[in-house]
């Protein structure tokens, strides 16, 4: 679906008149549910039952068929087996229906589609009985699944969490409309605030990113549970839905990509939801305080701060010396314990917190009140707490954690603040909320690359080092100079023209063969070579050694080029995913891409803040910041050699299979990145 077909959807769900194929007056009957929970919920719209064998259906007048309609209608629901549920539409005349929601099984899945729920207008087309056991409140978070099982638990879930939906969306095999054009519709939509969505898989990369995108710059935050982590979890997703789960890593670089927040858990997607909705702004940065009445457990919350990557500042000197001067026996240190004295103490809570506040340190506040939020007595002085906290702070969203009945709960809620019975919980939610502050995606590309970096050079069926390495460069890449040599005179000559260029440094021979990728396995490397004899050494001995350990090989000659300088040695490449197309890889070389697999991904094209939020992802960063007395690397060109490769994998999309830099040098600060080495693979190359 095209962004010029969205405003179709408003038919889907903001229906003016509903049709009910296969309308039945018996319970339990998967035709009677939408009826009923039609009447049940006081739709205002017409309802028009479609039964050939009933006059009326629930007191309402039925008609045989669609084509029996005396107008046009919004919304049909086809209640019928597969069979029968094309021929029933085919019997409406061209335009007549706006839209369908099919509720059967046989096409390319077992399984339902179910449609919307928008509360203004009480619509519930759907099978699912969850709505008939009490509604979810109307509110600001749209929310789209692909399972109808999951959208049934996850309504029941938002009822009993106390969350406000704008829509409720189950989009089922997506014969049609997907998670993603749902996506894109909630961010236009003036009811919706947050995003919440449920993915099995993806078809249309394009689309999806398409609709993220849309989101973001709506400033509609989406919280994500894409399941199909694992290849079992993979396996199984593809098998439910029929839709391609795909590489689980570039999933999650696309949703760091466009800032959407990813929920590993069902508790988590329901906190993120709930957070994002009930805060007026969510945390600007990482920095929490921490108020609690028990010492131990503001420990364990400073743990639970430190695991999810928020750090915890001290409160001022002088604000700390006004608490103990107050209670000699609290702690002002952060986590700020102000033990129980606040309970029989009423304006403390409020004073300290105050306190730590006041010079804009702190983005966040957590606070642990224990069982005292269950305190009849206590709860003027928690509500008046929450009450100016909101009003003297707006900027610091508020999370506490007690046991508060429901309806105290709910206050709380309304007054913009958090409320946790688990205190751990509180802090991982504002630690995964924070982070949507620390990347907003700025750094994505969206328009076509320029003509030089699309690099239109006919293209090979193989590619040797010096040929790719001469694509690189030709797209804008920082690449060593390198030579073919057909002999060990030519490289004997090479090497001398580099030293006659002021380059007086050794140099480095690497076989070149459009049949051989990895070259140091066969023995096809020499380094650190100075002067003519060891050239000529060098040239013999991988020629000796590649004829014997790959006999039938295809050898050009060796590529004669310096030693490199000294630097970091990274990695970068694209392969291409069959659903997002190029994705561009970053970690750092040796066993940290082997072994640790310490590595970071993006889809192409990017921009350079970008990149660089790509690279300080990485585990290894503080190598290339300096480290044991090494120089900071030059990580701004790092960032623009990752943007121009994403440019250029964008630009050829198709043309190959993968492409690799290895290593791809960081050198000190100000003195660029430089790639050392490159294999281009096409598809149908030999690897």
């Amino acid at each position: 679906m095209n962004p010029s077909a969205l405003p179709s959807l408003s038919r889907l769900f903001d229906p003016q008149g509903i049709a009910i194929v296969g309308a039945s007056a018996t319970p339990g009957k998967i035709g009677a549910m939408p009826v009923s929970l039609l009447l049940q919920h006081g739709y205002g719209g017409r309802i028009v039952p479609v039964n050939p064998r009933a006059d009326t259906i629930a007191g309402l007048p039925a008609v045989p068929g669609l084509d029996a309609l005396d107008a046009d209608i919004d919304l049909a629901i086809l209640a019928v087996p597969a069979a029968h549920a094309a021929q029933a539409l085919e019997r409406a005349r061209p335009g007549q229906v706006g839209a369908a929601v099919v509720f059967t099984s046989g096409f390319s899945e077992t399984g339902a589609q179910g449609a919307a729920e928008q509360d203004r207008r009480n619509v519930y087309a759907t099978f699912s009985p969850a709505p008939a056991n009490g509604i979810v409140a109307a509110g600001g978070i749209g929310m789209v699944t692909q399972s109808g099982a999951f959208g049934a638990y996850a309504y029941s879930m938002a009822r009993e969490r106390g969350l406000g939906l704008s829509h409720w969306i189950s989009t089922g095999n997506e014969a049609d409309i997907d998670v993603a054009d749902c996506i894109e519709w909630l961010a236009g939509d003036t009811h919706t605030r947050v995003i919440m969505a449920y993915m099995e898989g993806c078809r249309d990369g394009a689309k999806l990113r398409r609709a993220l995108s849309a989101a973001r710059a709506a400033g509609k935050p989406v919280v994500v549970t894409k399941i199909g982590r694992t290849q079992a979890g993979a396996q199984a997703a593809a098998s439910h839905t029929a839709a391609l789960a795909g590489d689980d890593a570039v999933y999650d670089a696309l949703f760091r990509q466009y800032g959407a927040l990813r929920a590993r858990t069902i508790e988590e997607f329901f906190n993120l939801g709930y957070a994002l909705d009930t805060w007026k702004q969510p945390p600007q940065g990482r920095r929490l305080g921490i108020v609690t009445i028990s010492g131990g457990v503001g420990a364990l919350m400073a743990d639970d701060a430190a695991d999810s990557g928020l750090t915890l500042p001290e409160p001022a000197a002088d604000a700390q010396a006004r608490l103990l001067e107050r209670v000699p026996f609290a702690s002002g240190r952060n986590p700020v314990d102000v033990t129980g004295q606040a309970v029989s103490e009423p304006g403390l809570l409020l004073a300290t917190a105050d306190d730590m506040l006041a010079d804009g340190r702190f983005d966040a506040l957590a606070v642990f009140l224990a069982a005292a939020g269950s305190s009849e007595a206590l709860w003027p002085t928690f509500e008046a707490f929450a009450r100016q906290m909101q009003a003297r702070h707006p900027d610091v969203p508020l999370a506490i954690s007690a046991l508060f009945p429901p309806a105290r709960r709910r206050e709380l809620e309304r007054l913009g603040c958090l409320v946790f019975p688990d205190p751990s919980a509180a802090v991982r939610t504002i630690a995964a909320v924070a982070a949507m502050a620390t990347h907003d995606g700025r750094g994505t590309t969206e328009a076509d690359p320029s003509p030089d970096t699309a690099n239109s050079a006919p293209l090979r069926d193989t590619y040797t080092e010096i040929q790719a390495m001469q694509l690189l460069r030709e797209a804008g890449m920082p690449a060593s100079p390198c030579t073919l040599a057909a002999d060990a005179e030519a490289a004997v000559r090479a090497a001398a023209g580099l030293c006659a260029a002021g380059q007086d440094i050794p140099v480095v021979l690497k076989v070149v063969s459009p049949d051989i990728t990895h070259k140091s396995d066969v023995g096809g490397v020499k380094l650190n070579l100075r002067g003519d004899d060891a050239v000529r050494r060098g040239y013999a001995d991988i020629m000796a050694s590649v004829t014997q350990h790959r006999p039938g090989a295809r050898i050009e000659g060796v590529l004669v080029a310096p030693m490199a300088p000294k630097g970091v040695e990274c990695i970068a490449g694209v392969h291409c995913d069959p659903v997002f197309g190029p994705v561009v890889m970053f970690g750092l070389g040796g066993i940290f891409v082997e072994v640790l697999k310490d590595v970071s991904f993006r889809l192409a094209p990017f921009g350079r803040d970008e990149a660089l939020a790509m690279i300080r992802e990485i585990k290894g960063y503080p190598l290339l910041q300096g480290a044991r007395g090494a120089p900071p690397c030059d990580v701004d060109a790092l960032a623009d050699a990752l943007a121009t490769l994403s440019r250029f994998a964008h630009a050829r999309a198709g043309d190959f299979r993968s492409v690799e830099i290895n290593p791809l040098l960081a050198l000190p600060d100000g003195q660029g990145a430089m790639a050392l080495d490159a294999v281009v693979i096409r598809e149908g190359t030999p690897v």
